[in-house]
């Protein structure tokens, strides 16, 4: 038996020409011809375009024109929402704002040049009269009655109101011994990819063909909805991702710059670009995250958790952005009960219009404000009962089941055994010699913290029947095309499309272990729906447990027809046939064995040598669509030390014990949860986007927005356990958002930790410095 490609740490084969400076972005991509579009946006978050001039723009040498929305409102059409709730008021969203703005960042006019640094320049000269009007940022304040109304369809700026609930709440508040409230923010983040936005838009008049260069995790679902907004035929356009520089869920949508330049590029018959400045990205690529929630846990003395409550209000910015809805309502509420047993939940979000930037996935996408929100309220029902937290965790987990588990939301579940890697995480950081470190340290003036972090996260996004019940406008399945050449070779054609997750080592080595192949003989493509047979692309960790599951499905297909042909060959019954390690042989005569490329020679050339109906080619397409989610788990564990004297925060150890189902490549599973983890350490520590009460965007670079570094950080200890799914058959459960769900509230646990003698018994993200320090004062004072 040889070894399986299967659970190795294999090296990244996409990284070699990535560190070489050899990678292919949209920004790399050079057409004859090229016009070059700059954008002029609103300096004012709620107003009235009273009037707009751009003759002096127009006049100026090399500019080719320039359009406001009036010019193409026929054209643009909406931007539109792909998943809505129940009663969604999906108010029109002009890409080029038509009478009105309302953030700071809305589009107002499109200026094309032949040259970036000429449009730039007549994009100043363009002149806007506004006509100012009120502005509110505040959640709570704009559903208020008399508040500044930003659309006329959306009464009270209330976008939609959505509700969870499961067993009998009143009940439980009734019955508890304690009830704990607390007041949750899960403070506005900005994403940060390396790589902005971007997009270059090529229209060919004589075959009425648009070809599309973009950064985005979805070309197929981005070419559907230009169809859909352009009335453009779907088969006639073409979308390209090429190298995509990360994401975190900030380039899985269609967004206004999209239909701009798609129309543009129609309109004036050559190619044009647009490359998105790193200011753009922050006053205008969705935001993340902004949840501020009323949270009630309550439960017994004995440490038992009988329900948890929350009214959530969370911002939707000034539109609603392609999955925004999906975001607060069932990637947060169905997760209400995380990895325990509470028996009553109820859960109500409230989801208001501001004039600020609209607010969509940032990673993790509502699984790190549900996890932050329950572990925080595990900690204050702990220290409320004078139980230690790790106990009052192991008391309430759910048992271990291998089969669908229904929780109080009403999902399921689908395999779970939380004990073990709580205790193995516990059993890294030696939790008791900890606390005994602590109490020492306490003495001696030094304030040590640690912080517990269990989670369950809702991932493998695809189940199209249920995603359809919840609001979906479109199947989430996967496809995958597998072609096995005349020699043996293999080509894998994947509806996924990656932005850095290691889709081409991953997926090669599926099908590498799969057909018995060296790695080296399998090649990847994806990202360009010219080549690929309809997908939706990557998001929601579902890479792997739904790309990869459909690519086990059609190299399934293969080796059953591969049997088949050796079956011929040999001259055996089929059911005769072993295929094992790429060969295929007779029960019990190994060595008559022909290889796997044999037979893909013999499909390919010996066409008249075939079974009968048998076709020629070694190949099989397959969409797979699982009946359920996957749900990945783990316990992070962070320690910590707080400066008495700067209220600075130090990261002692970082402890990650995740379980993410079956590991197709441990190396890259281990750098996404360092990755992650990375990003939820900013959440808490240092990341937060701030508007003033006028809509300005006061940390828009990253001057006042502050991201981590890597001196930030100390080794992460990382760890897992492994509990496969049945979902998939590869056992797989996604492991792309597992860090950053977990890291935030176990850092913020940490903190409190370190406060308790202070008596802090919570601080909201980020815990920066000045707010540590202040709290201490007061302590002190």
């Amino acid at each position: 038996m040889t070894t399986s490609p299967f659970g190795s740490s294999i090296k990244r084969r996409e990284d070699p020409k990535l560190i070489t400076g050899q990678g292919n972005y949209v920004d790399d991509i050079k057409l004859f011809g090229m016009l070059h579009m700059t954008l002029v946006r609103s300096p004012h978050a709620h107003a009235e375009i009273k009037s707009i001039d751009t003759s002096r723009a127009e006049a100026l040498d090399g500019v080719v024109a320039v359009y406001t929305g009036e010019d193409l409102k026929e054209q643009l059409g909406s931007v539109p929402v792909a998943w809505v709730v129940p009663n969604t008021k999906e108010v029109p969203h002009p890409p080029l704002a038509l009478g009105k703005v309302r953030f700071v960042g809305d589009v107002v006019v499109a200026v094309v040049a032949t040259d970036p640094s000429i449009a730039a320049d007549a994009a100043v000269l363009v002149e806007v009269e506004y006509d100012l009007l009120p502005v509110v940022v505040v959640m709570e304040e704009s559903v208020k009655s008399g508040a500044p109304q930003l659309h006329d369809d959306a009464p009270n700026n209330i976008a939609f109101e959505w509700e969870v609930s499961g067993g009998d709440i009143e009940q439980a508040r009734g019955q508890a011994e304690v009830r704990v409230r607390q007041r949750i923010v899960n403070q506005r983040l900005i994403s940060n990819s390396m790589e902005g936005r971007g997009i270059v838009a090529d229209y060919t008049p004589s075959t009425n063909q648009v070809t599309i260069w973009t950064s985005t995790q979805i070309p197929h679902l981005v070419r559907l909805l230009l169809a859909l907004v352009t009335g453009h035929p779907e088969h006639q356009i073409r979308v390209i991702a090429p190298d995509v520089g990360g994401a975190f869920g900030s380039k899985f949508h269609l967004h206004p710059e999209d239909l701009i330049i798609f129309t543009l590029a129609k309109q004036l018959g050559r190619p044009v670009k647009w490359i998105e400045a790193r200011t753009e990205n922050y006053l205008a690529t969705h935001h993340g995250r902004d949840h501020v929630s009323d949270a009630e846990i309550m439960g017994n003395r004995d440490g038992t958790i009988t329900g948890l409550a929350t009214t959530t209000y969370a911002n939707m910015g000034a539109y609603l952005n392609t999955f925004a809805p999906l975001i607060p309502t069932y990637l947060y509420g169905l997760v209400m009960g995380g990895p325990y047993q509470i028996a009553n939940i109820s859960c109500k979000v409230i989801a208001p219009f501001t004039n600020t930037t609209p607010v969509d996935a940032y990673r993790g996408a509502g699984r790190p404000e549900v996890t932050y929100l329950i572990e925080r309220m595990v900690d204050l029902f702990a220290a409320e009962i004078g139980m230690d937290p790790s106990e009052v965790r192991r008391k309430n987990f759910i048992p271990p089941f291998d089969e669908p588990h229904e929780v109080a939301t009403g999902v399921s579940y689908d395999t779970g055994n939380y004990e073990p890697a709580f205790n193995r995480a516990l059993e890294i950081v030696g939790y008791q010699d900890f606390r005994r470190e602590q109490e020492q340290a306490r003495r001696e003036g030094r304030y040590l913290g640690i912080g517990l972090s269990s989670y369950v996260e809702i991932c493998g996004a695809a189940p199209s029947a249920i995603a359809a019940t919840l609001g979906a406008r479109a199947g989430l399945w996967e496809s995958a095309l597998v072609r096995m050449h005349m020699t043996g070779k293999v080509t894998v054609f994947t509806g996924s499309s990656s932005h850095g997750q290691g889709h081409e080592t991953a997926f090669a080595q599926i099908a590498a272990s799969e057909l018995g192949i060296p790695v080296e003989d399998v090649d990847v493509v994806h990202g360009d729906t010219g080549q690929i047979q309809m997908g939706v692309g990557t998001l929601g960790s579902r890479s792997a447990a739904v790309g990869g599951a459909a690519i086990v499905m059609s190299t399934q297909k293969i080796k059953e027809k591969a049997r088949k042909l050796a079956a011929h060959i040999l001259e055996a019954a089929e059911e005769d046939i072993v295929y094992e390690d790429g060969k295929l042989f007779v029960q019990g005569a190994p060595a008559e064995a022909k290889t796997i490329q044999e037979i893909a020679m013999a499909a390919h050339y010996y066409v008249s040598d075939l079974p009968e109906g048998m076709e020629p080619g070694l190949e099989a397409t397959s969409f797979f669509d699982p009946k359920n989610f996957t749900w990945p788990f783990g316990t992070h564990i962070c320690v910590v030390e707080v400066d008495a004297e700067t209220g600075e925060t130090k990261l002692l150890r970082y402890i990650a014990v995740d379980d993410v189902g079956n590991v197709i490549n441990p190396m890259i599973v281990d750098g996404m949860i360092h990755g992650g983890v990375a990003q939820g350490i900013g959440q808490a520590l240092h990341e937060e986007a701030i508007y003033d009460s006028s809509g300005q965007l006061l940390t828009g670079s990253m001057a006042d927005y502050a991201v981590p570094i890597a001196s930030d950080f100390p080794f992460f200890e990382t760890d897992r356990t492994v509990t496969p799914t049945k979902v998939n058959p590869l056992g797989v459960k996604g492991a792309g958002e597992a860090g950053t769900i977990a890291a935030s509230p176990a850092v913020i646990n940490a903190v409190v930790d370190a406060l308790s003698p202070f008596g802090v018994r919570h601080i909201d993200m980020p815990a920066k410095p000045e707010k540590v320090w202040r709290l201490m004062q007061s302590a002190r004072s």
